[in-house]
């Protein structure tokens, strides 16, 4: 019956026993309860749906169809099981007929419901597939297509992105460090401004960047912290620090570790979630719960590829999606994570990570998705770093290679990234070298640095802009204050700034008549008039501003009404005690819901009858003895004499065997 080669089938059944899915009764294998039921599916499905007469007359009719009646009926079977004709009429017969549809329906190759669907009875599908359960084999995984790559070039390919995304960490970490961008309020992710910013910061795409910002989370050297004001802020973690002390090897299979058993969705970050609202990243509800397992299947995929070949280009990655519907066929869907975004995202972010190029996995990549350690491996294919840039005459430094880390991260708070490649291009600019000013860093320090780090002469250029930055750094100082005081007389401000009660208001003197104040004007005035002084509040244009105090008010207290309210509300809950108290006489109360799920199930196993009580659309309530089929998307499917019928769960009150 099943279209697989014997030993792929006897390979299968025992598998089902082993996972305690079916069990052996006198009758021969039965599934477990349940099973039968989500495997069968809704009335309308190619299933094995009962017949409205005799199935074996039917099936033997099957030859007497008309060519379009047999083509007509191959199609239905093709599409599901299910079509709709709105001009075939029920009950018609054969000599009646008027059309394949009708001819299909007379001689009940096909179930009209009286609304213009038909239905395909399973035994009519087996016998238009001479008995086999599918068209093609079931035993026969789908093909993945693959082109010829050396090896070699895989891994090399893969090493270069895996030392990218080891830097761009460290670059992104290291900006966040001294300027955290803030969380979305309670902590729900990153603002798209912030992820634009990183993107440019990083010379990114904003994808990457959200990729980035993800892995480092996943991996734990970024988390949510607080930044000098209070407020939430994402910064690194402590791990960060550690992280930074290990290889760089070690460093890439801590990430791509994390990031292969996180269930976080980057890919999501700028799509539309079902309300509407753009994902952001670092968002708490950004995760799948069939990522992990589809992105370990598909790595499986590719690593299971013979050495020298990848997966094709173009035609490959839908070739995995339907490899992975064939070995997870009922593996459900959702909008945000169906098996194409989830196995596309899969193979972009491998290669931004630097597990895969080309198509196919790098031999370290392979031992990663095994459990193996992949350092060893992925050391031997970095490149050495270098200690040194070459400075030239244009304001820009040039590294010959991969920086060493130390030097790399100093060296991006003087200068500003320009272009990657095979060698890396710094340019030194007035804002970049003022940068490096506002951290700290002197005139004299930033030469000394720049002439410990160049294997060629420091330009005069590159000189003259390190010092007229210097000469112009911090002409203009700004500083806090949340209020001033300004008096004519110098004395009265003299004796107050000497006042031992004066300390805690954070005065200090910038003129002759002038001192300014730490402490806001509202806690700064009664302070003052605490030491007998007797100051008045200055409006912006230097005239005396008198205010009234603002009027206040009292929050009501929780529970008062206007007179009157109370009986109403009285009124209104025995009004709808009442209402309820009635329809609970009209229509008893439903059963258990387990209760009436165990019956219905034992019911569709047994092929048995059952009567069930249940309300209509209308409220009204009624009996019926059914023949139980199947329990799909909240309705029990049910044959009521020679229909097939569908009833909401949520309207059946109570289900009984027909017999004790």
């Amino acid at each position: 019956m099943v279209n697989a080669e014997v030993d792929a089938a006897t390979r299968a059944l025992s598998h089902l026993e082993d996972t305690c899915l079916v069990w052996h009764s006198l009758d021969g294998l039965r599934a477990v309860t349940g099973v039968a039921a989500l495997l069968r599916g809704s009335p309308g499905t190619s299933g094995l749906q009962p017949f409205a007469a005799d199935q074996e007359e039917v099936v033997r009719s099957l030859p007497a169809v008309s060519a379009e009646a047999r083509a007509m009926l191959e199609a239905v079977d093709a599409g599901g099981g299910q079509a709709s004709s709105a001009r075939a009429r029920p009950g018609v017969s054969v000599a009646e007929a008027a059309g394949p549809a009708e001819e299909l329906i007379a001689h009940g190759l096909l179930v009209s419901s009286g609304d213009g669907m038909l239905t395909l009875p399973g035994e009519v599908g087996l016998a238009l597939r001479d008995g086999r359960t599918t068209i093609a084999p079931v035993d026969v995984p789908p093909p993945l297509p693959t082109s010829a790559r050396a090896s070699t070039l895989v891994d090399r390919a893969a090493a270069g992105a895996a030392f990218e995304l080891v830097r761009n960490l460290e670059l992104l970490l290291d900006g966040w460090s001294v300027t955290p961008p803030r969380s979305l309020r309670g902590g729900a992710g990153l603002t798209v401004r912030d992820l634009k910013t990183t993107a440019e910061r990083l010379h990114v795409a904003e994808p990457t960047a959200a990729l980035l910002i993800e892995v480092a989370w996943a991996a734990g050297l970024l988390a949510l912290g607080a930044d000098e004001e209070g407020d939430p802020a994402w910064m690194p973690t402590e791990l960060f620090d550690q992280w930074l002390q290990q290889p760089l090897a070690a460093r890439w299979s801590h990430v791509a570790g994390a990031w292969l058993a996180s269930p976080r969705l980057p890919g999501l970050v700028g799509q539309r979630d079902p309300a509407g609202k753009t994902w952001n990243a670092l968002a708490p509800d950004l995760a799948g719960a069939s990522a992990v397992a589809t992105r370990r299947q598909t790595l499986g995929l590719l690593a299971a590829l013979p050495d020298g070949e990848v997966l094709a280009a173009g035609t490959g990655p839908a070739a995995v999606v339907t490899r992975l519907a064939w070995e997870r066929p009922r593996r459900p869907r959702t909008r945000t994570e169906s098996r194409e975004a989830l196995v596309d995202w899969t193979l972009t972010e491998a290669e931004r990570l630097g597990l895969a190029a080309f198509g196919g996995l790098a031999a370290y990549g392979k031992q990663l998705v095994a459990g193996e350690d992949p350092v060893p491996t992925l050391a031997g294919l970095l490149p050495e770093p270098v200690d040194h840039v070459l400075l030239q005459g244009d304001l820009t430094a040039v590294a010959p290679g991969p920086l060493e880390p130390a030097l790399a991260r100093t060296l991006a708070v003087v200068a500003t990234v320009e272009s990657h490649g095979g060698a890396t291009v710094y340019r030194f600019t007035k804002e970049s070298v003022r940068r490096a000013m506002d951290r700290g860093w002197t005139a004299t320090e930033i030469h000394a640095f720049l002439t410990a780090a160049s294997r060629t002469p420091v330009p005069q250029a590159l000189t003259y802009l390190v010092d007229d930055t210097a000469r112009t750094f911090g002409t203009v100082r700004v500083g806090f204050a949340a209020a001033y005081l300004r008096s004519d007389d110098e004395a009265a401000l003299a004796e107050l700034l000497a006042h031992p009660a004066a300390e805690s208001m954070g005065l200090r003197r910038l003129a002759p008549t002038v001192v300014v104040s730490t402490v806001a004007l509202d806690s700064l005035l009664p302070r003052l008039r605490e030491l007998g002084l007797a100051p008045v509040v200055e409006a912006p244009d230097g005239s005396i501003h008198v205010a009234r105090p603002d009027a206040k008010r009292a929050k009501a207290r929780n529970g008062a009404r206007p007179a009157g309210a109370q009986e109403a509300h009285v009124a209104a809950r025995a009004t709808a005690v009442a209402a309820r108290i009635k329809a609970g006489d009209e229509h008893p109360a439903p059963a258990e819901p387990a209760s009436t799920m165990a019956i219905l199930h034992e019911a569709i196993d047994a092929g048995e009858q059952v009567v069930i009580s249940y309300v209509d659309g209308r409220g009204v309530g009624g009996e019926a003895r059914v023949k139980p089929l199947g329990i799909d998307g909240g309705s029990l499917a049910a044959r009521v004499e020679d229909d097939v019928r569908s009833f909401a769960l949520s309207r059946i009150r109570s289900v009984r065997p027909t017999s004790p």
